[in-house]
């Protein structure tokens, strides 16, 4: 680990504006960004921690919704009753990200920004356009089994890691984001992450010294919540597929559904066509096996993950069956 300045913000103000500067992190759980300095991936010049900032309370809003604080740790959004009565695919989601030890300390913006768990990312000594841009990308002709199928490019191939953000791509999260200025702004999740492109190492949408403050979901949409992760060991692994599903339905047949995946993309992924081919159409297999083909539109393997297609397949098959079986 390199050598570091550390201060506390007093301030989102403070905060956005010491963010600003050239070699500044945000730091709160640390969960991530700590273990990426011991590798030297990441190598900040200072720390601004913003633990002391009243940030960490889930509150109702006035459209029946929530407002999710920047630094409530994912035990607690996971426990809240709300989130459980109301959320349970955000509560099912965090439960399945991690140990408890490590929910404990993780925040809600924390997760939303932790890097890719690439094997040639976290590898200083190999090429990685999202590490150190133009320097290539090992994954494509690597060793690529928890990689990406969908939104890639010929730049990166990473998938994003979270659980909690494909949950909340399903339920259509906003992020709340000040700058420096003290201005304020709500960004839809959808809008908030970027694909690789050629400039794989912007993530997302936040400006320099732009810093999140709050998540917030809408009211939740009618129907059953599922999450379901398909992983390589029952605990404390990444998804190699995860489904985040909401689907009302009545009698064999499908009124409306949302569809997010992580583990398929660089970024959480949904799929509008998919939705649609759901909307007012009878739950059967052949239903079923029209939305997992629009999903994969334009699904790219590249040799060890090939296998994530047949996987999502069958996972979507299963999710939307046991779904709608009443």
């Amino acid at each position: 680990m390199k050598a570091f300045t550390y201060q506390r913000a007093d301030s989102t103000a403070q905060a956005a504006a010491a963010a600003v500067k050239p070699g500044a992190k945000i730091i709160a759980g640390g969960t991530n960004l700590l273990d990426l300095m011991k590798l030297q991936v990441e190598t900040p010049s200072n720390l601004v921690d913003i633990n002391r900032l009243p940030l960490d309370k889930i509150e109702e809003t006035p459209d029946g919704g929530l407002r999710i604080g920047t630094l409530v740790r994912n035990s607690d959004l996971a426990a809240d009753p709300h989130v459980r009565q109301r959320y349970g695919v955000l509560s099912r989601a965090l439960l399945a990200g991690a140990s408890a030890q490590l929910r404990n300390k993780a925040t809600t913006s924390g997760n939303l920004l932790q890097r890719t768990r690439c094997y040639y990312f976290y590898d200083v000594t190999k090429p990685c356009n999202k590490r150190s841009p133009g320097s290539g990308c090992a994954a494509l002709a690597g060793f690529n089994r928890i990689h990406a199928v969908l939104g890639t490019s010929e730049h990166c191939i990473a998938t994003h890691p979270s659980d909690m953000a494909v949950a909340m791509q399903a339920l259509d999260a906003k992020v709340e984001t000040v700058n420096r200025q003290g201005e304020t702004k709500a960004i839809p999740i959808a809008e908030f992450y970027r694909l690789p492109g050629n400039t794989p190492e912007i993530e997302t949408s936040l400006k320099p010294g732009e810093i999140i403050t709050a998540v917030t979901l809408p009211p939740p949409p009618p129907g059953v919540q599922l999450y379901r992760k398909v992983r390589d060991r029952a605990s404390y692994a990444f998804a190699l597929v995860s489904v985040a599903a909401i689907v009302d339905s009545n009698r064999g047949r499908i009124r409306s559904a949302r569809l997010a995946f992580g583990g398929l993309a660089p970024k959480p992924w949904r799929s509008a066509q998919a939705e649609q081919r759901l909307a007012n159409a009878p739950s059967t297999t052949t239903t079923f096996n029209s939305t997992a083909a629009a999903v994969l539109e334009g699904a790219r393997g590249f040799g060890g993950n090939d296998f994530k297609m047949p996987l999502t397949r069958r996972t979507l098959h299963s999710v939307l069956a046991e779904m709608t079986r009443t």
